[in-house]
């Protein structure tokens, strides 16, 4: 069976990369799929419907446009890993992990201790909390394959 996992949360460090390189490292047969990870681009994405001249405005017909892909790719999914990183607000990343609670999607957290308190409701929601990128790959293989 080939897995799709969806890769949700903060875009600014490289952890989509480390855990798509360790599953390809334990030859997992997954397929890794993710909203757009260019800032730019994604706040441009409405951009298309017109110029706007009110950011609230902007901000809406984008974050529409971006929806489209997102919603997909997490009804698509068989897991999702939802990351919370340090320096940002990811409310993006909660809306994404109260989607796949709604859709009663299995989904992984991936944050620093320091933020358990604030994620306490999604983490309950969650099947599992990582520390790590390499931790969300022992996982993933754990389940896919049961090494």
């Amino acid at each position: 069976m080939k897995y799709t996992v969806y890769l949700s949360g903060e875009i600014h460090t490289d952890w989509r990369e480390k855990i798509i390189a360790g599953a390809q490292a334990q030859n997992l047969p997954v397929t890794f799929t993710s909203a757009v990870t260019d800032h730019d681009a994604s706040d441009a994405a409405g951009d298309v419907l017109g110029k706007e001249t009110d950011s609230f405005w902007r901000d809406h017909k984008s974050s529409k446009v971006n929806a489209i892909r997102t919603k997909l790719m997490i009804e698509q999914c068989d897991i999702a890993v939802i990351r919370f990183g340090d320096k940002y607000k990811q409310w993006n990343a909660a809306f994404d992990a109260g989607y796949c609670a709604a859709l009663g999607k299995s989904y992984i957290t991936l944050h620093s201790e320091e933020i358990i308190h604030p994620l306490k409701e999604v983490d309950a929601a969650a099947m599992a909390w990582a520390k790590t990128p390499e931790q969300i790959v022992e996982i993933l293989t754990y389940v896919i394959s049961t090494k």
